[in-house]
């Protein structure tokens, strides 16, 4: 249930950083958004392994 929740959360994120960035339309905001959803990506592989 956590990740699934973890997963709905990095969705709605990466859905808001893409609507921010087409609407505005500059490169360095594109780098900052693909930027800031590759660290949420990394912390939502990392955060929800299975802890042995």
């Amino acid at each position: 249930m956590n990740r699934l929740l973890a997963l709905f959360a990095f969705v709605v994120l990466a859905a808001f950083l893409y609507i921010l960035a087409s609407e505005i339309g500059e490169t360095d905001l594109w780098i900052v958004t693909v930027f800031a959803a590759g660290l949420a990506a990394y912390d939502f592989i990392t955060s929800s392994k299975n802890k042995s």
